[in-house]
């Protein structure tokens, strides 16, 4: 007798275990996503609009979507921001993850620490550096006499644009550092032995062993912080709230705004569905060039 199990037994096993996967995301991302689709062809004003006959309008609601200044306006204003994200978000998780990786004294409790911002919701991340930035550093900038720290940042569109950024980095780089310790401690000590044996210098080494081998580890990281810079909603509301006059409204406020403060849910639902086409189109274009710089290292 075979101890061999059938394909019909084998079948039954994934089922088993890939079905309760396959249904739970068909009804939590699927099915809600096909649904909003096909929203952007009706004219739905607003959610009470359901309890009514819906007319179909094409698309219309992508034209008025493209017509949309303060749309192209908030994207490009994302824009920049996923740009200075991922550059300082990686830049800063790297360089803590060189440094708790370097034999520093007390650096399993500086990885904690520096670790639990990413724990903190971005709500009420964005309400504590509100007060922040509203009470403490005008405080400390009039006591030590520091001009920049005694400003209004968050009533100034340049200013109020950093924070943001600053709220982000403060945020995700500790989790960034977790990703990059994993990169670093994977690393053959071998081959840093061997270069250093051949007076390969700390930068020399960084660059032409350390990095080139990190390119796994930041293929996952910048896709990661793509994803959420593009998708900023609650740092973006709970900080700023897209002040001041509307200076820092992000993509996903615009639409937000758009579909529940204007009452016009179909288009919001078009500039969605805008924003998630551009969304995978560089993530997975980051992905691919990220996966064949890796197989080029």
């Amino acid at each position: 007798m075979s101890l061999r199990p059938s394909k019909r037994q084998i079948v039954g096993d994934q089922l088993f275990f890939t079905l309760p996967t396959i249904i739970f995301f068909t009804m939590a991302v699927l099915a809600p996503f096909i649904y909003g689709l096909v929203l952007t062809f009706v004219d739905m004003p607003n959610v009470i609009a359901l309890t009514k006959p819906l007319k179909f309008v094409g698309f219309d609601n992508y034209a008025k979507a493209l017509a949309d200044k303060k749309f192209w306006d908030a994207l490009l204003l994302t824009f920049k921001y996923v740009i200075a994200s991922i550059f300082l978000v990686n830049l800063v998780g790297f360089g803590l993850a060189s440094l708790v990786t370097s034999g520093l004294k007390g650096q399993n409790f500086f990885r904690t620490a520096l670790f639990t911002p990413n724990l903190i919701g971005g709500l009420v991340l964005g309400y504590i550096w509100r007060f922040i930035f509203v009470s403490s550093l005008p405080a400390i900038g009039e006591r030590l006499g520091i001009e920049l720290l005694r400003l209004g940042w968050l009533g100034d569109r340049d200013l109020a644009f950093l924070a943001i950024v600053i709220v982000t980095v403060w945020q995700l780089s500790g989790y960034m550092m977790i990703i990059f310790i994993a990169g670093l401690i994977g690393i053959p000590n071998d081959v840093v032995e061997a270069a250093r044996i051949d007076g390969a210098t700390g930068l020399r080494r960084l660059v032409h062993i350390t990095i080139p081998l990190m390119v796994p580890a930041f293929v996952v990281t910048i896709f990661m912080t793509l994803k959420s810079s593009f998708m900023v909603y609650d740092i973006n509301y709970s900080l700023t709230a897209g002040g001041p006059a509307g200076s820092t409204v992000m993509a996903s406020m615009h639409i937000v705004s758009k579909a529940f403060t204007q009452n016009k849910f179909s288009i919001g639902q078009a500039e969605a569905i805008f924003l998630f086409i551009i969304v995978a189109i560089v993530s997975g274009l980051q992905v691919y060039l990220g996966k064949k710089r890796e197989l080029e290292a």
